[in-house]
C-alpha cells in the first residue's frame, strides 16, 4: 500500500508484517506466542499477589520486585493486541496515531525496565555496602520517590517521539518489519529529513540504556569489593547469594538488547526473520523469565506462590 501523506489532514496507514516467509502458517505460530504471553502473564501476577498478601514481604526489595512485575506486564500488552491480531486475524493495518501510542508505551516500558535494574542494583548495593543505614536510606517514601523518578525519566525521554514522528510525511510503502511499531522502523519510511529523530533516539539509548548499564557494572564491582572484605566464606556466600536473580534478570534484559544493536548495526545481510525473532526475542523474553527466575531463587516468593496454590504443604 502506497500512502503519501502530502497534508496534515490525511493520517498515513502502516502495514504490520508478522514473519516474513512463514505467513502460512501464522495461526500455528500464534499458538507459542499466546503460550508465551500467558506464562508471562501468570508469572507476574503471581509474584505481585504474593508480595501483596504476604506481609513478610513488605520489604525495599520485594517492593522492587513487583515494580518489575509490573514493569513486564506493561511490556507484554504493548504488543499482545497488534502481536495477535496478525497472527490470528491477519489485521495488518495499523493507523499512524496508534502506532505512535504503542511505540511510545513499548519504548518506556523498555527504559522503565532498565531504570528499575539499576534500582534494584541501588538496592543491594546498598543491602551489602551499608547494612546499617539500609532501613533508613531505603524507606518506603524513598522507594516511592525512586519508582517514580524512574517512571518520569522514561516517559519524559520517549514523549518528543512519536511527537516528531506526527510531523513528518510517508511517501513509500509503510510497509514495517515487525508486527508492532517501534521507533526506528517507523522512522525509516519517513520521506522527510529525520535527522533530528534519529540523532533524539541516539542520545536516548546512551543516556538511558547505556548509563543504566554503566551504573548497573559499578554497584556490582563496589558490592565485590565489599564481599571480598567479608572474612568469613560463608557470609561471603550469602550475600554474593542475594545478588544472584538480579544478575540473571540483568542479562536476561542487557543481552537481547546488545543481540538486537549487534543484528542491526551488522547484520543487514542476514534473512529478515533473524531481525524479527531478535526484537520478539527482546521483548518477551524479560517478562516470561523474570518471574521464573525469581520464584525459583527466592525462596519467600517460591513458598508464597506454593501456598496460594494449595501445594505448602510440600515445600
Amino acid at each position: 500500500m502506497v500512502v503519501c501523506n502530502n497534508s496534515d489532514a490525511v493520517e498515513p496507514v502502516f502495514i504490520l508484517r508478522g514473519l516474513p516467509g512463514l505467513d502460512h502458517f501464522h495461526s500455528w505460530l500464534s499458538i507459542p506466542f499466546c503460550l508465551t504471553y500467558l506464562v508471562a502473564f501468570i508469572g507476574n501476577i503471581a509474584i505481585l499477589s504474593v508480595i501483596w498478601i504476604e506481609s513478610s514481604l513488605h520489604q525495599p526489595m520485594y517492593y522492587f520486585i513487583s515494580i518489575l512485575a509490573l514493569t513486564d506486564l506493561g511490556m507484554s500488552l504493548s504488543t499482545l493486541p497488534t502481536m495477535l491480531s496478525v497472527l490470528w486475524l491477519d489485521a495488518r493495518e495499523i493507523q499512524a496515531s496508534a502506532c505512535y501510542a504503542q511505540l511510545f508505551f513499548i519504548h518506556t516500558f523498555t527504559f522503565l525496565e532498565s531504570s528499575v535494574l539499576l534500582a534494584m542494583a541501588f538496592d543491594r548495593f546498598v543491602a551489602i555496602c551499608r547494612p546499617l543505614h539500609y532501613p533508613t536510606i531505603l524507606t518506603n517514601s524513598a522507594i516511592g520517590k525512586i519508582g517514580l523518578a524512574c517512571l518520569l525519566r522514561s516517559t519524559g525521554v520517549v514523549l518528543p517521539t512519536p511527537l516528531l514522528l506526527r510531523r513528518y510525511h510517508y511517501c513509500h510503502v509503510n510497509a514495517l518489519s515487525h508486527a508492532f511499531c517501534l521507533h526506528q522502523d517507523v522512522l525509516k519510511l519517513s520521506c522527510s529529513d529525520a535527522k533530528i529523530n534519529s540523532l533524539y533516539g541516539l542520545c536516548v539509548v546512551i543516556v538511558t540504556l547505556g548509563v543504566d548499564s554503566v551504573f548497573i557494572l559499578l554497584s556490582y564491582i563496589l558490592i565485590l569489593n565489599a564481599v571480598l572484605g567479608i572474612a568469613s566464606r560463608e557470609e561471603r556466600l550469602k550475600a554474593l547469594n542475594t545478588c544472584v536473580s538480579h544478575i540473571c534478570v540483568v542479562l536476561i534484559f542487557f543481552v537481547p538488547v546488545i543481540g538486537v544493536s549487534m543484528v542491526h548495526r551488522f547484520g543487514k545481510h542476514l534473512s529478515p526473520i533473524v531481525h524479527v525473532l531478535m526484537a520478539d526475542i527482546y521483548l518477551l523474553l524479560p517478562p516470561v523469565l523474570n518471574p521464573v527466575v525469581y520464584s525459583v531463587r527466592t525462596k519467600q516468593i517460591r513458598v508464597g506462590i506454593l501456598r496460594k496454590f494449595g501445594m505448602g504443604r510440600r515445600v
